[in-house]
């Protein structure tokens, strides 16, 4: 799991198995600065990167995160599927757009685009949003999965994902 700081990642975490609290939930934005392992069922592991961009942390911790997550993306055998979380509500950013293609390079890895916090919007703002994103990322908009934690919308669909790589 990918994405900018502040884009719901540790919740979405928590929604998708199942488990409050696994990952550590901040009104902070910036709180996960390692790489977090979180080994599920014995069988593989959930990874969290730490997020990029807005962080309210040192930037001399923030600089070392880009070479951190490059080196986990290019080096990790076992990698099969980076779900790239953006925050429905905003456009892609600079550092969202370098990570959708970052993540399309790899070989082997499949990327799927989470749109996130989506119970904060209508459904014609939704409609709207998903094509907005899906144009920009030049991509169909029906390979985005639209979700929210609170709703639990597309909480499945990730889980689905997940399982089919194993």
């Amino acid at each position: 799991m990918v994405g900018r700081s502040n884009v719901g990642k540790s919740s979405l975490i928590n929604a998708v198995l199942n488990r409050k609290g696994i990952a550590r939930v901040s009104q902070t934005p910036g709180k996960t600065q390692a790489i977090q392992f979180y080994l599920i069922n014995e069988k593989f592991y959930l990874v969290d990167l730490p997020g990029y961009g807005y962080a309210k942390v040192p930037k001399s911790v923030v600089s070392t995160w880009g070479e951190l997550m490059r080196s986990y993306l290019e080096n990790a055998p076992d990698l099969k599927v980076i779900f790239l979380l953006l925050d429905i509500r905003r456009e892609p950013g600079e550092h969202d757009l370098a990570m959708h293609s970052w993540a399309r390079a790899l070989e082997g890895v499949a990327e799927k685009v989470v749109l996130t916090k989506s119970d904060k919007l209508s459904n014609n703002q939704i409609a709207q949003q998903r094509r907005v994103i899906a144009n920009q990322l030049e991509m169909d908009d029906e390979d985005l999965i639209t979700a929210s934690v609170v709703s639990k919308k597309g909480i499945d669909q990730i889980r689905r994902e997940m399982i089919a790589r194993l």
